[in-house]
């Protein structure tokens, strides 16, 4: 069977599912979580939750790492500790997972979306510049934006699917206007912005370890920073905001949002293997991009000069005219020969839960969303398996 017959329309898939993204387990995952159950240290305190957040804050290059439940409560303390109040605003991307805009919400701010750049698809720093400069006030130390007549308060890049954000006209704007600067890191631990890691180049990050990221704890999350005070107040607030080690003492509302011990034990296994998951993943996509070049309507993400990205998802952008099938065609013939993809996210901008949002641009963003597909990438992923996905993509046209 020629591979033009082997995807054609109804023919059987051969050679088994190939999932999206997988975790990897190879290390010492099991000896480690071994070690938490022989010694009945399985909940929110044990030695590998402070070995995790200091091997965390030693990778991103911070003071300080504090382990959390998920990433999206990592994001929520951020915002906290960085003096976000009800009825404030914070830029966010708005071509990206919605857990950062929720988390806005729950704080009682408002996000302001701000619209991607069309080369690497990050938050964009000119449509930052122009909303700051020519979309708010600056009054008594205080910026408003002029529309809604809120104050800003933050600003929050998202490194989205490995490739960081070209954040350094975003803190240049954010220290001209006093903002705190929150990176969301989750896709990016390991990536490289100009030489340094992403969780580093702004006041505080989060990262979240979910069963498809670089590494994973099945779920967690990670706040870093080198601000003390943060620091102190975020691990404080992660605990209950407990005040007093012994006596049930609570002075201020806090969470119950500390990783437990069996899961951080995880998590050093998983970091201990950071770089060779990063080399593996920057091999999947060198060999996409070599393998998809010439196909005609198929454009493979690319990598900024300044950039070391880790291509979490590796992902396509479709003309459907040039092609012969949109996005959305492709991915269900894709399933229909056993190989996974998936959309890029709606934009946070046009999502229902966030109506009433002040939105700056979003047409690249929705353009993304409409053509971008993310393909089978797994660190374990077999090249015989990736010339599967890359012959159905070329053929099943």
């Amino acid at each position: 069977m020629s591979q033009r017959e082997q995807f054609a329309p109804g023919t059987p898939a051969q050679g088994g599912f190939i999932p999206l993204s997988v975790p990897e387990i190879r290390g010492n995952e099991w000896q480690y979580i071994k070690e938490c159950l022989d010694s009945n240290w399985v909940s929110s305190v044990g030695s590998f939750v402070d070995r995790f957040e200091h091997m965390m804050a030693e990778a991103v290059g911070t003071q300080y790492a504090v382990a959390t439940v998920n990433g999206t409560a990592a994001l929520h303390v951020a915002l906290l500790v960085a003096g976000v109040q009800p009825g404030d605003e914070v830029l966010v991307s708005s071509l990206t997972f919605i857990a950062p805009a929720n988390a806005i919400r729950y704080v009682g701010a408002w996000p302001v979306f701000i619209d991607a750049e069309p080369t690497y698809w990050q938050m964009d720093p000119q449509r930052v510049q122009e909303f700051l400069e020519d979309g708010c006030r600056w009054e008594n130390g205080a910026l408003t934006n002029k529309a809604t007549g809120r104050p800003v308060k933050a600003i929050l890049p998202v490194h989205i699917l490995g490739h960081p954000c070209d954040i350094d006209p975003i803190v240049a704007l954010a220290r001209k206007y006093n903002l705190p600067v929150i990176e969301d890191a989750t896709e990016s631990l390991g990536a490289r912005y100009k030489g340094q890691p992403t969780g580093c180049l702004g006041d505080v990050a989060c990262f979240s370890f979910n069963g498809n990221k670089i590494i994973t704890t099945g779920g967690g999350g990670m706040l870093v920073t080198d601000n003390t005070a943060w620091a102190r107040q975020a691990r404080y607030l992660t605990t209950q905001a407990k005040d007093d080690p012994v006596e049930y003492i609570h002075s201020q509302v806090g969470y119950n949002y500390r990783l437990t011990n069996v899961l951080a034990a995880m998590g050093c296994a998983q970091l201990e293997q950071l770089d060779d998951f990063v080399a593996t993943k920057r091999r999947i996509a060198q060999t996409y991009a070599e393998a998809l070049a010439g196909v005609v309507g198929i454009t493979p993400m690319v990598e900024a000069p300044w950039a070391w990205s880790t291509f979490w998802l590796y992902t396509i952008l479709v003309d459907g005219a040039a092609y012969g099938l949109d996005s959305r065609r492709l991915m269900g013939r894709l399933k229909e020969v056993g190989v996974q993809a998936r959309p890029l996210w709606q934009p946070v901008h046009l999502s229902p839960a966030h109506q009433g949002a002040f939105t700056v641009g979003g047409s690249v963003a929705a353009q993304l969303n409409r053509t971008g597909l993310s393909l089978p990438c797994s660190i374990g992923l077999s090249l015989e398996a990736q010339q599967r996905v890359i012959a159905a993509c070329a053929y099943l046209v």
